[in-house]
């Protein structure tokens, strides 16, 4: 039997998703909880292998199993085994072919970046820190060069070996409440490190130390240069993973 989960965590304290040989990851916590849970050797496949630092409230898992435990059960479960930074937001039985990664066809991500001579004590672990202001209209006037089915060749973290670079962005929006800023970019997937360039960017440019128009040259040279530095990870939020039938 397939059983589908959909996951929250804290990634601070983690290695990433997946596991690592040295050191703590979700993946391998998670895995540890199921096989107490159920007596065998459980191996869990997550939608998105996000990095170490960066957090999800909506992840997406699945694992195969022979346990007679009701699939909706596991969520609370999994609960009582689980650290308070790994949550299992539900449960239920998949389909014998689904699975979490390749049967995805979108996802959606946040990124929280909080303006202040001051950092923040409550946000420190969840909004990147810039000291400067930020201007909003220049930064949402960049977005619409985002939307749309591009090659994002320059939007792909240094040494990466992805030959097909082109992606899809469905929507792209940031907001801003006080010295707080929200980013959403919803696409068919993301390079490595994308979603942190993009947000890297866009904090270059409504500092105003990158010229309007980042996005479009980049896309235009194809050169990594042409944009801001990766945005520290634990700005970074994988908030939804869309399949089949879901709302896109």
């Amino acid at each position: 039997m397939r059983v589908r989960l959909t996951l929250e965590y804290d990634g601070t304290r983690y290695a990433g998703w997946q596991r690592q040989e040295n050191a703590l990851a979700v993946q391998q916590v998670v895995e540890e909880a199921l096989s107490k849970l159920t007596g065998e050797s459980i191996s869990v496949t997550g939608a998105s292998r996000t990095d170490a630092g960066v957090h999800a409230l909506g992840q997406v898992a699945h694992f195969d199993t022979s346990s007679r435990i009701p699939p909706d059960k596991y969520a609370y479960a999994l609960n009582t085994l689980l650290p308070p930074d790994i949550r299992v937001r539900s449960s239920a039985r998949a389909a014998d072919d689904f699975h979490a990664r390749f049967s995805a066809v979108g996802k959606r991500y946040r990124y929280l970046i909080h303006a202040s001579a001051h950092a923040g004590a409550l946000n420190r672990l969840t909004h990147a820190h810039v000291i400067y202001p930020l201007d909003l209209a220049a930064m949402r006037a960049e977005l619409p060069d985002l939307v749309g089915t591009r090659d994002f060749k320059a939007f792909a973290a240094s040494g990466s070996c992805v030959k097909d670079t082109v992606r899809t962005v469905r929507s792209a929006e940031i907001f801003q409440e006080g010295g707080e800023f929200a980013l959403f970019v919803e696409g068919n997937g993301f390079l490595y490190n994308m979603v942190r360039i993009i947000a890297g960017t866009l904090i270059s440019v409504g500092a105003g130390r990158l010229a309007p128009g980042a996005f479009r040259r980049a896309m235009e040279t194809k050169d990594r240069l042409d944009l801001g530095v990766t945005a520290p990870a634990h700005g970074l939020t994988l908030m939804q993973v869309f399949y089949e039938g879901d709302r896109l």
